[in-house]
């Protein structure tokens, strides 16, 4: 086991330029519920959110979405998004991360499941069909609504808006409020905000926008038609990441990282064993037992063994759970 600047080595962060959303525009029509099946084009059943989540192996919330135990998403509060972007990128996932956003109570560490929505630009034969789909499927309330009300408390809406500024907003105060009603949480939003001091005063609904505008979308058949919300709950983009319904959202110091749901465990136990071997090595150096060459490098036989006592001894008073820590020493061999 090495310290956090060897665990951390060789995984420099770099945006990456690879484009998803053309890939999705054209598999919207294939993730469609089957035609005997009466719903809106474009939103996942809870059949193909299963087939297209096969990886995880747990619990799974009604509409078919992963459910990540609540026990995991409250450590995950812990965990930086360079751990967590340092476990991905080893399992293979290199289109997780996006930053460059406008943050709502940035103080705070955004945590939850994503419940994905996406729009595109108004199109009025397409809108048509999906606003009467929508009111045969009991839908209430203008498109912006519908996947406000489909969720679930730990929900994060993450929605791509295409970055639509002026004459975008498509979330104010009041769907803001109804967003924190349903899911106790914020959102992540490829597009606008308006009334964003309204949105200020939810102390709890800690969010990644793109930027603020005073004014509103246009989602009603006319020639100021704009957004035509074209999908819920399927994959969606968001900047460089492809973000699937069930991920874990982690957004903090001003980035948003989108865990897969069946990495979500290892990216929580990898940052605890982290976290507690940097609070030894900083103890250890404060008592000058060790120096900095000692504890900056790959350690030694003998301070693995001193960092196994120092679980043992302190393990009592450590910011990990106590079962955890029992759990991390089961897998030393010292």
């Amino acid at each position: 086991m090495m310290n956090r600047a060897v665990l951390l080595k060789g995984f420099k962060a770099r945006r990456m330029g690879a484009s998803v959303g053309a890939a999705l525009v054209s598999l919207l029509p294939t993730f469609c519920l089957p035609p005997s099946v009466s719903a809106q084009p474009g939103v996942f059943s809870k059949e193909a959110l299963i087939k297209y989540t096969p990886e995880w192996k747990g619990e799974r919330i009604p509409d078919g979405r992963p459910r990540v135990p609540d026990g995991i998403l409250k450590r995950m509060g812990s965990v930086t998004l360079e751990e967590a972007w340092a476990v991905l990128r080893n399992a293979g996932f290199y289109h997780q991360y996006e930053d460059g956003w406008l943050c709502i109570h940035p103080e705070n560490v955004l945590v939850g499941r994503a419940l994905t929505a996406v729009w595109m630009p108004g199109r009025p034969d397409i809108h048509k069909v999906i606003e009467e789909q929508g009111k045969k499927d009991g839908r209430i309330g203008a498109q912006n609504a519908w996947p406000v009300d489909m969720l679930q408390p730990g929900d994060v809406y993450v929605c791509d808006h295409f970055g639509l500024k002026q004459d975008g907003p498509s979330i104010g105060d009041n769907v803001g409020n109804a967003i924190f009603a349903k899911s106790g949480n914020g959102i992540v939003y490829d597009g606008a905000v308006r009334d964003i001091a309204g949105l200020k005063e939810l102390s709890g609904f800690t969010s990644f926008v793109r930027s603020y505008d005073p004014s509103h979308h246009f989602s009603s058949i006319g020639e100021r038609l704009n957004s035509t919300m074209i999908g819920i709950n399927t994959p969606i983009r968001i900047g460089h990441a492809l973000v699937m319904p069930g991920d874990v959202v982690l957004g903090r110091d001003g980035g948003v990282i989108f865990i897969p749901p069946q990495l979500a465990e290892r990216v929580v136990k990898t940052s605890e064993v982290i976290r507690l071997r940097d609070m030894f090595g900083h103890q250890r150096l404060r008592e000058k037992k060790y120096t900095a060459g000692q504890i900056d490098t790959r350690w030694s036989d003998e301070i693995e063994r001193d960092f196994s006592r120092w679980l043992k001894d302190n393990i009592e008073r450590l910011p990990v759970p106590k079962e955890q820590i029992q759990e991390i020493l089961k897998e030393r061999t010292w």
